[in-house]
């Protein structure tokens, strides 16, 4: 009978040799192969090798201290290629020093990359990233001086007269994935792990290339006992097996929890158990966002406000079964988790494969996404990746903002240090931020104004003192709150002059009420 071949977490390190790719498949710190890494990390720290590895990733795998943050150490790896660094600080100061080449690519692209190079082809083409800094004739996703002068890894093709991006194959040499069980034939699942993820495509790109696969487990059962449909890969294209020794620590099902069933789908709490938020500029900015969902809308909620405050307000209004949330992660419905746990919920409806979520945004479009934003400008282009030297990356942002069918920014209107009153139903700014966000031009293309108004995408820019409609001109004002002056707290903060509405309205009054704002019948009363 064939059997698994059962290695320690040190012998699976010692698999990795210098000048491979090393390919994670995790998102936060979600499915992170713990024990293994902290082994790469401690054989590099005392050998020095392995070494000058190129890391390939789709997602953010930290949780500012874990996951891929064992790689962060100059010479271990000389090149990333990833989506995003928000919760790695380690990485985004080693790209903005220059110690590291740092290609920055869709994540949707990277975990559909996998699948495209798992069943032979050359590569991926896509609309995606056209137009945003990662098409060759801005920046080529290269994210630092120290990458500029290197070859792309995207070029643009053309078919039938249109232009597309080309994500160029990537061969692996090492994919490393984690599941719950396996049993002795090496057959894995992953019940407990709170997200799909791009488990199988990774593992099969790898094969594609001859590469090893390394997975991480909590136990082993029988042969023959785990149901064939739980099975998430294949035991025969599994190389070798880590049973995790402490997974109190190392095998953690997320950040923040060590195992909850309520985020893997074995469980359910009651509704009334998950706290609303207190009253906040992010509450206040997220419900007010929120007003443009309708019934039966399917909706995206990003990294930052959005995930943080948008499906806890959805719970705390009654709009859960009115709307359809979802994050790019794979899950639907629920009330989602934020911070360094973001892309897991706990009572969802469903649960699908991280690239086949981006099959979707890519190709049908979501109706509604909520995103968070870094600059605006007046011709409408947002940049939400590179702030200074800090990189944060775009993650799932382009994929998901060029193909929505609304699109609604979130976030303050200045930054660093601004600070807010809530008080008879208006807004006091009791510390403006030291960082105009209304700027003249983006520093970087994560979302283009002029792409976006050619194609008649509905674009809303939600603060917590004014509200941006884009419209063909370029930005329009349409709100503002009440208690704000348009000239001294609005239109002198900002670098450009926006269109102003003839009909400027106030913001709702509502908005500012502790407790639910009767949201539900205002969304039920709406038509698509």
């Amino acid at each position: 009978m064939l059997k698994a071949n059962f290695i320690t977490a040190k012998e699976a390190a010692g698999y990795i040799q210098d000048n491979m790719t090393v390919c994670p498949i995790g998102m936060t710190l979600v499915s992170a192969s713990e024990a293994v890494l902290k082994e790469i990390e401690a054989s590099y720290l005392e050998t020095g090798h392995p070494a000058n590895l190129t890391l390939l990733h789709s997602c953010g795998q930290s949780d500012r201290k874990d996951g891929i943050q064992h790689f962060a150490h100059e010479g271990l790896v000389t090149r990333i290629i990833g989506s995003h660094w928000g919760l790695q600080p380690r990485w985004m100061e080693m790209i903005a020093n220059n110690k590291v080449e740092a290609y920055c690519l869709p994540q949707g692209q990277i975990a559909q990359l996998y699948r495209s190079m798992a069943c032979g082809l050359p590569g991926k083409m896509s609309k995606v990233g056209l137009g945003t800094f990662v098409d060759p004739r801005y920046e080529g996703g290269k994210m630092n001086e120290r990458t500029k002068a290197l070859d792309d890894i995207v070029e643009i093709m053309e078919y039938h007269e249109e232009e597309y991006m080309f994500y160029k194959q990537i061969p692996i040499d090492i994919c490393l994935i984690r599941g719950t069980e396996c049993d002795e034939m090496g057959n894995l699942t992953t019940e407990e792990e709170a997200m799909k993820l791009e488990v199988l495509a990774g593992v099969l790109a790898a094969k594609r290339f001859g590469g090893k696969v390394i997975a991480q487990v909590k136990r082993v059962v029988q042969t023959g006992t785990l149901n064939p449909k739980a099975v998430t890969v294949p035991g025969v294209f599994i190389d070798g097996i880590v049973v995790c020794e402490n997974p109190d620590v190392d095998h953690r099902q997320t950040s923040s929890w060590i195992f909850d069933p309520s985020y893997s789908g074995q469980a359910r709490v009651p509704q009334n158990a998950i706290e609303p938020l207190p009253m906040s500029v992010r509450k206040f900015i997220g419900r007010r966002a929120i007003e443009e969902v309708y019934p039966g809308c399917v909706v995206n909620l990003g990294t930052g406000i959005p995930n943080d405050v948008i499906g806890n307000i959805s719970n705390e209004e009654g709009i859960n079964d009115d709307i359809m949330i979802t994050v790019e992660s794979g899950i639907y419905g629920g009330v989602q988790a934020g911070g360094i746990d973001f892309g897991i919920g706990q009572n969802l409806y469903a649960m699908i494969g991280h690239h086949e979520q981006m099959d979707y945004y890519n190709g049908a479009g979501v109706d509604v996404t909520f995103m968070g934003f870094g600059e605006l400008d007046g011709q409408g282009n947002v940049n939400a990746t590179k702030m200074g030297p800090r990189c944060t990356g775009c993650g799932g942002f382009i994929d998901i903002t060029q193909n929505a069918k609304k699109v609604v920014f979130c976030g303050t209107f200045t930054a660093s240090g601004c600070e807010f009153r809530f008080d008879d139903h208006k807004l006091t700014i009791v510390k403006e931020g030291k960082i105009r966000k209304m700027v003249s031009q983006v520093a970087q293309y994560s979302f283009n104004g002029k792409l976006s108004r050619e194609k008649k995408q509905e674009v809303f820019i939600v603060t917590e003192r004014a509200v941006f409609k884009l419209v063909e001109e370029g930005v329009m004002l349409i709100e503002i709150a009440p208690g704000i002056d348009l000239e001294t707290q609005v239109l002198a903060l900002m670098d450009f002059t926006p269109i102003i509405a003839k009909d400027l309205k106030l913001m709702d009054e509502d908005l500012f009420s502790d407790g639910p704002v009767g949201m539900k019948d205002r969304i039920l009363a709406k038509s698509k």
